[in-house]
């Protein structure tokens, strides 16, 4: 039985994966299998990972597109390992990733939750995330509060992370019919029950600008999170209840930008702006064109190496 499982959701990356797979195959750490889940498709992805199959790295088909939270429920289902992670088809990790994981775990087997720190890539520059973990130390390792720290960017990624499978036992998969932030959702009934040891070691390289991204298209006919359902949880925690009101900023700009007329004001409703700092208060009634607009220098700066965010304190 391997250690870990690696799960590749694959869905028309063809410029991208056998990279990504490669990055897996040169880890220092080797006790893992690799199940790439193709989901349907149509561009030429299966055909540059084919020479890597093996019993070690194997290939499931969808026999229809079912989306990301499905390809990954399907490698679930078929794992090995008693510790499953992802790597998106776009991304990389270095090549301590599984070796970091692997220390996580020896050391705080008291969590089941394992992740580590990233670092963001525009074109050709690299930027840090705005998540937090500037309040740890630069070689800090240890168990963290998911709550607490969580109320920036994400303090991992989806790609950052390993999860032991008495997870999925406990909080059930990925929510299907969710189509946009499926990872938050998860990641709320996860943290919830679970502890998570952290490495704030950047182990990972998340591709911002790479092809088919729904971050960067439309979610108007997307099921997205009810993040209601967590309301009766974060009245016993006050941190889940500022990151269920930075999540609803977050979707109400995402919303107003894509044109969204009414939905964005049933999810303002229950967001406390205690848990939210003045520049994300002022964002939150601005219009859409005003957005867009601040949108537009914010890429002009990205450009120039600068990323600028509404991220600081809520204090």
């Amino acid at each position: 039985m391997p250690f870990f499982t690696i799960i590749i959701p694959l869905y028309n990356k063809e410029n991208y994966v056998e990279s990504a797979l490669k990055s897996i195959l040169n880890q220092t750490f080797t006790d893992f299998e690799v199940i790439i889940v193709n989901d349907c498709s149509t561009d030429k992805s299966v055909s540059k990972i084919e020479s890597y199959l093996s019993d070690k790295v194997t290939l499931i088909h969808h026999e229809k597109n079912k989306g990301l939270s499905a390809t990954r429920n399907t490698g679930i289902r078929n794992a090995k390992a008693e510790y499953v992670m992802y790597l998106d088809a776009d991304d990389l990790w270095k090549t301590t990733f599984l070796e970091t994981i692997h220390r996580l775990i020896s050391n705080f087997p008291e969590a089941k939750i394992y992740g580590t720190n990233y670092e963001e890539i525009y074109g050709n520059r690299v930027l840090k995330p705005f998540n937090n973990s500037d309040a740890l130390a630069d070689n800090f390792e240890g168990i963290i509060d998911f709550f607490k720290l969580n109320v920036k960017q994400g303090i991992y990624n989806h790609g950052s992370v390993c999860f032991h499978k008495s997870v999925f036992e406990k909080v059930g998969y990925y929510d299907e019919k969710i189509r946009f932030s499926q990872d938050i959702d998860f990641n709320i009934r996860a943290n919830y029950f679970f502890k998570l040891a952290y490495s704030n070691t950047n182990q990972m390289s998340y591709f911002m600008q790479t092809d088919n991204q729904i971050t960067r298209s439309s979610i108007l006919h997307y099921q997205i999170p009810d993040y209601d359902k967590y309301e009766d949880w974060a009245k016993t925690n006050p941190d889940l209840k500022k990151q269920l009101d930075f999540l609803r900023y977050v979707l109400v700009k995402k919303l107003k930008k894509d044109g969204d007329k009414s939905l964005w004001k049933k999810i303002i409703k229950p967001i406390q702006l205690r848990n939210l700092n003045w520049k994300q208060v002022i964002l939150l009634y601005v219009p859409k064109s005003g957005l867009l607009f601040l949108d537009s220098i914010k890429m002009r700066l990205m450009n120039k190496g600068i990323k600028v965010a509404t991220y600081s304190n809520t204090k």
